[in-house]
């Protein structure tokens, strides 16, 4: 059935292309925070193991909205990790590192999915796409502010 919801077929493709990417970056943090949730140790092992469980469970409700957007647009979402792993900024943790490594490798992944979601607001702003520009927006507000709560824990 032909999709009439005052788009066209490139915003669309445009848009669910920069969102798929999004999902990537969100779903790579998301394995990243989990990781380090079950593997920190050290005296900050409460605060950070609960910390990172809040924030991987946000993100597996973005990454939930963040692909039915996609889908929304009538495009297929990404939903494998060689798709992600072709698609992310956020490069992969494969070993244990300290905690203090794991709170700056946090950070850094926070503010490479607030870049992915900045870079594709002109595009979802252009196409006066709201739904997607507003997705964008709590992305943004809400990784802006995990980063500033992560590195505050960096602050000597």
């Amino acid at each position: 059935m032909k999709i009439e919801i005052g788009l066209s077929n490139e915003q669309r493709a445009q848009i669910a292309e920069g969102l798929a990417c999004l999902l990537a970056d969100s779903y790579l943090l998301y394995i990243k925070t989990h990781n380090f949730h079950w593997n920190v140790k050290g005296p900050m092992f409460n605060t950070l193991h609960l910390m990172f469980e809040e924030q991987y469970t946000e993100l597996a409700t973005a990454v939930d909205e963040i692909a039915e957007r996609i889908r929304a647009l009538d495009h297929p979402a990404p939903g494998s990790y060689a798709q992600f792993a072709e698609l992310t900024s956020i490069k992969e943790e494969t070993g244990v590192p300290k905690a203090e490594d794991m709170i700056r490798q946090l950070v850094e992944g926070q503010e490479a999915v607030i870049r992915t979601a900045r870079n594709l607001m002109p595009t979802a702003s252009d196409a006066a796409d709201e739904p997607t520009a507003d997705l964008l927006t709590q992305r943004m507000q809400v990784h802006e502010k995990t980063a500033w709560m992560l590195r505050s824990l960096l602050e000597k």
